[in-house]
């Protein structure tokens, strides 16, 4: 088990995850990352996630890999 960070950022904001969350393993990380950006995109607002990032890293700062939002959005018509 180990603490993981999900980081959100495009070139003009960020956003830092100070909490993160205990998980298991990389596949983990990986299906929490998914939620986590499925979470923030289907909120109403105005906000174009097309050029996010989501950055994970472990509890030592390292990224251990970065998802685009696109990746999970899927690109737009």
């Amino acid at each position: 088990m180990t603490q993981v960070y999900f980081h959100c950022s495009n070139t003009k904001k960020v956003f830092v995850d100070r909490r993160g969350a205990i998980l298991d393993d990389l596949a983990e990380a990986r299906d929490h990352a998914t939620r986590l950006v499925r979470s923030l995109t289907g909120e109403r607002s105005l906000e174009d996630w097309r050029d996010w990032v989501l950055h994970v890293s472990d509890d030592q700062g390292d990224e251990l890999f970065v998802v685009p939002f696109t990746f999970v959005l899927g690109e737009p018509n």
